[in-house]
């Protein structure tokens, strides 16, 4: 669609620049596909995806695995290399 916009050069140039648009076409869009991304994301921080603890549970991998949370109850009692130094595993 075309259409006549009144939009700050400077912004306009700054983005292209700093994200490597060829064209102010490609920057407004993807502009524009941020924002409605952040705003759905808002949304579905506020209502939820609409599942059942059932059907969310149901929906993820049994083998994922949370950072941090150990594998298996063996693992747990594992102690862990000091910070920056080579895990000995």
């Amino acid at each position: 669609m075309k259409m006549t916009m009144h939009i700050d050069e400077a912004l306009l140039e700054r983005v292209m620049k700093d994200y490597n648009f060829p064209s102010k076409t490609e920057a407004v869009e993807a502009a524009l596909k941020e924002m409605d991304r952040q705003m759905r994301i808002r949304e579905f921080r506020k209502n939820g995806l609409g599942l059942t603890r059932e059907e969310l549970l149901a929906s993820v991998d049994p083998s994922y695995r949370v950072r941090g949370e150990p594998a298996s109850p063996l693992t747990a009692a594992e102690d862990s290399a000091p910070y920056g130094s080579p895990d000995p595993r």
